[in-house]
């Protein structure tokens, strides 16, 4: 008899039913049915067996009909087959052959334990490999979280021994060149200074003086470096960071970096010199409590570890202590850091070395647009750095890039999301009454949030790399091509010889635009290397997760700043599920849908036929499209959203020439998104019919267009204008200069965000935005005339089409006046049990003497803003609605089965399971606001003030919710 070892960890057997005989056979009692294939265990079986010299001594034999040998069979573990103590008998000679008759199902059943035993095997040992990977993952997510800094201290100190060795400057990127020429005199700087304090009277040590012994030299000099850097490629001024926000930041890191620093530390297997304690008890307790953190960190018990160490962490420094730690810091920098431009060839001119930063002060207006401008302290970097510093923006920064394991799973505030790195739930800004809300709240109470977070955080994204190599490509040869910006400023105008003031003062403002247009390019050059940067490093990695937490209102957001799918069509273009899954016959259908949803210009706003046959109708351009992306026609630079719609064409392109479309295997997410979704939420809460048709909450033949019916009836607005006598009305003019120009595109941004807040000066800037685009008004005091006014129209069209929301609107804003007034902050509980406080108060100047000025550090007062908690709380609240719908169909779409992420509005999963989300989300709008929402708002308001009179409710219409079910482009 023979058989093979055990099974090898990447083979999987496969097996086919022995065929059975017809008639009643005999077989030999230990002989196995003859086999066309080897037989395989997962147990050793000896190879060689030895034949016994006497025949043995036979026990009597049990019926084969018995259970427990059915069971036997059905398990092959209790199986007797030979082994070293059991002998074979095959010799005829040396005892006769015993026969037992076997039903003719025996066979079957051995073979069916057999398979399950094996299949069973294989499982497991599946599951070995994944937890090695796995664990493999989680070393290097730990090693990332906790030791960037000091790789990139070692990088420094690599340099500079590359330089020493062979006598020149290596070939780096301009960034890098810089850092190495300032992180020796800076580390030397900052050691001094630790010496110096440390060797100072108690009395007589700086402020500063405790935290800045806290970490090597070395690294700090590396992390001032790279913050200061960063604060100036992302300043939307120019060149200058403010001395309070660069102070600030660079103490925040570095008290970061000390925790994990910290507890690193504990946990190191390493010598210390041993202190005489007074107590030895307390030594004794503390270096069980060391070897125990040893133990559990080899045994990847990291919970555990934080729980120990909990009680030894640092307490929190507070904003006066980072800011003046960022303070020295910065003066140290402005000490030590010095450029100089590239030497001249000739030799003629003598060496320009010049301070890299500068502390001045500068007056600032205090926000854009503003006239109240102020004197600040400011640190301003030389023209030569910011000169090459989009080109390579991608050194400057160390970005906490995705997470190569699931992130926690949230039990707490700051319990959840990054392994080490600190993680809070909630984005509070520093509000106390919003963490204090956190804090005090029930857990349980929260289980559906952190559920919902969990769900988001354990989506598998990985890149696209079909689209970074397009993206790659047209960066590389300039931008300026399908989003892209462009790599090259525009030219300074020249300063005309002619003494006319009014071309002096033409010549001042094309300067000053031409300033602010390539101070906008500098910046978003920075951001795109930052985003590629990301996209380069996880290009190669299996997937990748995104943490999530929320902001004070329950939206949730990736933790991850730069490339994540909150992002633009660049990032969502080089993004894609990790795990696939076959397309099906409805995937091909949703997959079109999507291409033409991506295309836009109108073509969303068609039926879903319609849709379709537009994507059938330009199927070679499709092709031709994901074949050749850079030297064929180009049709995907024509969509609203080229790469997304490009990484649809490859998708598309790719289905469509296999053999088999619907088995094809798609990885590109699915978006539904949500018409106009904030007064979608309104015309839930209001019942009103009129307003539930105008946004989709009925079924129709094709999409409703809110954006297109608010444009007609600014049109007809602007029509009525332009017949009027100028001379009495003054908008004559412009309503017949405006009235070709006005289209879906012009207005879209203003009624998007009308329902969340939007100011007039907030439309007024939008809808400018627009005109600007479309390039007819070159002036910019006509075109500042024409915003003011379309601007006016717009708001007032909105009021005649959506009085039912402006209802609520008014009624949510008179409740949040009634509390602010008593001097309290409004707040409320969203149906998933988040506590939400607005954190709108005024803020009070704090003053702290440093090294380098005396800083104005703001810190929240006790007095609320009133103004700002009336006219904030009607779109808070309707985010804290549209985040709890999320919410609920992130966990509901998990249940099922489904990969979901969701963005706000537009909820995302593979082409295959889009009919199953789109059911999922409709139920859950359904379910949302069959709650009695604003009753209970009412009812919460009126028990947490019993002594204040709030308005009663507005009228409501008769709206019945369940048409939702039924229209097929609330969310399409």
């Amino acid at each position: 008899m023979a058989a093979t070892g055990s099974l090898p960890l990447t083979q999987y057997p496969t097996y086919s039913k022995p065929p059975t005989s017809q008639k009643p056979h005999k077989k030999p009692l230990f002989s196995l049915p003859k086999q066309t294939f080897p037989l395989i265990f997962s147990f050793p079986i000896h190879r060689s067996l030895n034949y016994p010299t006497k025949p043995p001594r036979f026990l009597p034999l049990c019926d084969s009909l018995q259970d427990n040998i059915v069971q036997n069979i059905e398990n092959p573990k209790k199986l007797l087959l030979p082994n070293a103590h059991s002998r074979q008998i095959l010799s005829p000679e040396s005892a006769p052959r015993i026969f037992i008759q076997d039903p003719p199902w025996i066979s079957a059943l051995f073979w069916k334990g057999l398979y399950k035993m094996t299949n069973q095997t294989v499982k497991i040992e599946h599951k070995e490999i994944e937890k090695r990977k796995y664990n493999l993952l989680r070393r290097r997510q730990v090693k990332e979280e906790t030791e960037a800094w000091e790789k990139m201290v070692e990088e420094y100190r690599e340099l500079e021994r590359e330089m020493c060795e062979k006598k020149l400057a290596p070939n780096l990127p301009y960034v890098k060149g810089l850092f190495l020429g300032w992180f020796e005199p800076l580390r030397e700087a900052i050691a001094k200074e630790q010496k110096v304090q440390k060797g100072k009277n108690k009395k007589l040590r700086a402020a500063y003086a405790p935290h800045i012994e806290l970490l090597p030299a070395d690294k700090l000099a590396v992390i001032v470096m790279h913050k200061m850097m960063g604060l100036v490629m992302g300043a939307e001024e120019d060149g200058y960071v403010q001395v309070v926000q660069a102070a600030v930041h660079i103490g925040v890191a570095i008290e970061q970096e000390v925790r994990i620093h910290s507890f690193l530390e504990k946990t190191k297997n390493y010598q210390r010199k041993q202190i005489v304690d007074e107590v030895q008890g307390a030594s004794k307790e503390k270096e069980i409590l060391r070897k125990r953190v040893n133990s559990l960190i080899r045994r990847r018990r990291l919970t555990e570890v934080q729980k120990l160490v909990k009680n030894e962490e640092i307490k929190p420094w507070g904003r006066d202590a980072q800011a003046k730690l960022g303070s020295r810091l910065l003066e140290l920098l402005t000490e030590t850091a010095y450029v100089q431009p590239p030497i001249d060839q000739s030799g003629d001119s003598p060496l320009d070395v010049r301070p890299a930063f500068r502390h001045k002060f500068k007056t600032i207006s205090r926000g854009p647009g503003q006239k109240i401008k102020k004197r600040y302290g400011v640190i301003e970097c030389d023209p030569l750095i910011r000169s090459g510093l989009d080109k390579s923006a991608k050194h400057m920064m160390i970005p906490y890039v995705p997470m190569l394991v699931p992130p926690k799973k949230w039990k707490g505030y700051d319990k959840g999301g990054y392994l080490f790195l600190p993680s809070y739930v909630m984005r509070t800004h520093g509000s106390r009454k919003q963490q204090e809300a956190l804090k005090g709240v029930n857990v349980k109470n929260m289980r559906k949030v952190f559920e919902a977070l969990d769900t988001l955080g354990s989506t598998k994204w990985r890149v696209n790399n079909k689209v970074l190599a397009v993206v790659e490509s047209i960066w590389a040869s300039g931008g300026n091509i399908a989003g892209l910006v462009d790599r090259n400023d525009i030219p300074i105008p020249e300063k005309p010889y002619s003494e006319d003031s009014t071309e002096i003062q033409e010549w001042k403002w094309s300067v000053r635009k031409a300033n602010k247009v390539n101070r906008e390019r500098h910046s978003q050059r920075c951001d795109t290397e930052l985003k590629l940067s990301v996209a380069r490093k996880m290009e190669n990695e299996e997937g990748f997760y995104y943490p999530h937490n929320l902001d004070f209102r329950g939206r949730a957001y990736p933790m991850h700043p730069h490339l994540n799918h909150l992002s633009s069509d660049l990032c969502r273009g080089v993004l894609e599920f990790a795990e696939g899954r076959p397309l099906g016959r409805s995937g091909l259908h949703w997959l079109k849908i999507h291409l033409a949803n991506l295309y836009s210009g109108g073509v969303e706003k068609l039926s879903h036929d319609g849709r379709l046959a537009f994507v059938d109708n330009h199927l070679d351009e499709i092709f031709d499209s994901a074949e050749n992306p850079i030297n064929g026609n180009r049709w995907w630079l024509t969509a609203e959203d080229p790469f997304q719609c490009l990484a649809a064409c490859m998708n598309l392109s790719e289905a469509l020439k296999s053999t088999s479309p619907h088995s094809m295997i798609s990885y590109l997410p699915i978006h539904q998104d949500g018409s106009c979704n904030g007064l979608q939420h309104y015309a839930a809460l209001g019942r009103d019919n009129l307003e539930a048709a105008a946004v989709n909450l009925v079924a129709g033949e094709k999409p409703a267009d809110v954006y297109s019916e608010i444009a007609v009836r600014v049109h007809n607005i602007m029509k009525r204008d332009s017949n009027k006598d100028p001379a009495t009305n003054p908008n004559a003019l412009l309503a017949k200069l405006l009235i070709d120009q006005v289209d879906r595109k012009l207005v879209k941004q203003t009624v998007m965000t009308s329902v969340y807040g939007v100011t007039f000066v907030g439309a007024r800037e939008q809808i400018k935005r627009r005109l600007e685009e479309k390039g007819h008004i070159t002036d910019d005091r006509l075109l500042f005339s024409a915003a003011c006014y379309t601007a006016k129209v717009t708001l007032a069209a909105l009021g005649e089409l959506f009085q039912a929301a402006r209802n609520i609107m008014g009624w949510l804003g008179d409740c949040a006046k009634v509390i602010a007034s008593e001097n309290q902050p409004v707040r409320w509980t969203t149906p998933l049990g988040l506590p939400v406080v607005q954190p709108y108060y005024k803020s009070e100047r704090h003053l702290i003497r440093t090294t380098l000025q005396v800083l104005a550090l703001q810190r929240e007062g006790n007095s609320v803003e009133v103004r700002k908690q009336r006219t904030a709380f009607p779109p808070n609240f309707v985010h804290s609605l549209d985040g709890s719908h999320m919410m609920m169909t992130a966990v509901a779409c998990r249940d099922a089965g489904l990969y979901f992420a969701g963005v706000h509005d537009s909820f995302w999963t593979h082409a295959c399971d889009v009919e199953k989300m789109n059911l999922i989300l409709r139920e859950k709008f359904v379910e949302l606001y069959s709650m009695p929402v604003l009753e209970n708002l009412l009812e919460s308001f009126e028990t947490s003030y019993p002594t204040l009179v709030f308005p009663p409710l507005p009228e409501r219409g008769n709206f019945d919710l369940r048409e939702v079910l039924k229209s097929p482009y609330f969310f399409n």
